[in-house]
């Protein structure tokens, strides 16, 4: 890495999530769109992110809401119109935040037209764009590949006497991404909301976008003493996914994001060897910029042994990762990694923690609230994985209800699509926008400090180590240097003798002599 000032936006930007079923609604029908967006971007500037990332807008049958595409070109009515979009990003770009938004790869709605097409028979012109193979002798699906959301990933059609592949809903078939015909319209996608102005993409599910053309079976994974939920957790996915020809498909995105400029790409990848993949997909300068996987995501638990051991996968600063803690399909870090006594606390230490972490960082909508996890009974469930793993379930609606602007909502004049709690309402921006010591305020001021801070937006990690409850890790741009502690303990601890420095960030009442139960302390260390 070089030291000086011209770098690419994104190198160590904050991006703020926005999920726009639950961020604001302006036509009381309950379900956000996008002028809501455009209407609460001058909160999100305040906020000190550079980049928003939108979340699925496309037009959609939503039978996963949004993530099921029928036309990659379009907002779906309930969102707006392009017209809408277009208001979006100029009022983003006029308040200095990029637009990043979703781009699904993998798969579409089986009421995309493409599948319309595909479906009709074997000699058609788009025959080969979905991944379609013939049944066994005995009439069972070709192999043994399952579904993330239970059952096989295979769905018999009658019109075509054969089985399509889907990883995740059968109305969500695999695309063939082998197909150059198929990257071409892909890349079509991509070229038509660059032209519109996005500043970037996040590939949704990517290593899921290419199969084993041979189909081979699966193995069985091993037990690891974990509860498995569904069949998709007892198999290694050695061939239903993460073939090595997505590499060349990366290549082409970037190829053509480099038509556009400094165009921000990063890839969602999850599964069985996800840091390697993630690595190939963005190792030199021909393929993307970062990726970010599901270290946090799920992790039931926040230590410094887990966080050393996520950190030391990326020693140094050739590959450029993104950490997230929140987003829309995972539960509320702080439902997961604290009690509710000390909640209000372990928020900010936390996000003390992620303006720390080398890479980009993302921020999901509520984050800067410290919102938690919402139970959402099972009558009132819109999520399809929740209603099919009940109650064994990742419960992503809980995550998803709606943005508490105000203490009674503020969110829709009508009846929100999933519904809200007490709870999080009482920390609810109004409620907390007058209070500095507010997690709000709190948010604001550790972004600012991160931005302005050299070393946490750039630098190189050094001296990574844990003992106990204490974490510490370096970030040094040129001859600066700063020293980061936190303490992951509800117990005071004192500051190891042999690290001194001049404080240049306190949080939770740290000092240069003990770090308070739950709290963070950054030094200079001076040359």
């Amino acid at each position: 890495m070089t030291t000086t000032d011209e770098a690419p936006w994104w190198r160590g930007a904050a991006i703020y999530q926005i999920y726009p079923r639950s961020f604001q609604d302006t036509d009381g029908d309950g379900i956000g769109d996008l002028a809501g967006i455009t209407r609460r971007l001058d909160y999100v500037a305040s906020l000190g992110v550079d980049a928003i990332w939108i979340s699925p807008f496309f037009t959609s049958p939503m039978r996963d809401f949004g993530y099921d595409v029928s036309d990659y070109c379009d907002v779906d009515p309930i969102f707006g119109t392009l017209a809408d979009f277009d208001a979006l990003v100029e009022r983003a770009h006029a308040l200095g935040l990029k637009v990043i938004v979703d781009q699904v790869f993998a798969h579409t709605s089986d009421l995309h037209p493409w599948f319309a097409e595909s479906r009709t028979g074997e000699e058609g012109d788009k025959a080969d764009w979905y991944v379609w193979a013939d049944p066994r002798p005995d009439g069972t699906p070709p192999n043994n590949w399952q579904s993330v959301f239970g059952g096989p990933a295979w769905t018999w059609d009658a019109r075509r006497r054969q089985y399509y592949m889907h990883t995740f809903l059968k109305e969500q078939p695999q695309l063939n991404v082998h197909n150059p015909r198929v990257q071409d319209a892909l890349l079509g996608v991509a070229r038509f909301w660059l032209e519109r102005g996005v500043d970037g993409f996040r590939l949704d599910a990517l290593n899921h976008a290419m199969h084993d053309p041979q189909l081979r079976d699966n193995p069985p994974a091993p037990d690891n003493g974990q509860v498995r939920t569904r069949p998709f957790d007892y198999q290694i996915k050695r061939f239903s996914q993460s073939h090595p020809g997505v590499v060349d498909f990366i290549e082409r995105i970037r190829a053509l994001c480099d038509e556009y400029g400094v165009i921000h790409t990063v890839a969602e990848v999850g599964g069985d060897n996800a840091e390697a993949e993630m690595r190939a997909y963005i190792s030199g300068d021909t393929r993307l910029d970062s990726a970010y996987g599901f270290d946090f995501l799920y992790a039931p638990d926040l230590t410094p042994q887990f966080v050393e051991q996520a950190l030391a996968r990326w020693p140094d600063d050739t590959a450029w990762p993104t950490w997230a803690f929140e987003n829309h399909d995972a539960p509320r870090a702080l439902s997961r990694w604290c009690g509710p006594a000390e909640a209000d606390r372990f928020a900010r230490f936390k996000l003390a923690l992620l303006i720390g972490l080398p890479g980009n960082i993302m921020i999901y909508q509520g984050e800067e609230l410290g919102l938690r996890q919402d139970e959402i009974p099972f009558e009132l469930l819109r999520d399809p994985e929740a209603i099919a793993n009940w109650p064994l379930t990742l419960s992503r609606d809980g995550a998803r209800t709606p943005m508490p602007w105000t203490p009674s909502g503020g969110f829709t004049t009508g009846t929100p699509w999933l519904p809200q709690f007490a709870d999080n309402l009482s920390r609810s921006i109004e409620a907390q926008a007058a209070s500095d010591a507010s997690q709000l305020n709190t948010t604001r001021r550790l972004l600012k400090f991160r931005r302005d801070t050299p070393p946490l937006r750039r630098g190189r990690l050094t001296r990574l180590s844990s003992e106990g409850p204490l974490l510490v890790f370096g970030r040094e741009w040129a001859s600066d240097l700063i020293l980061c502690l936190f303490n992951f303990a509800a117990d005071a601890i004192p500051v190891p003798d042999h690290l001194s420095g001049r404080v240049v960030l306190s949080v939770n009442d740290a000092t240069e002599t003990v770090l308070a139960g739950h709290s963070a302390l950054l030094l200079r260390m001076d040359s």
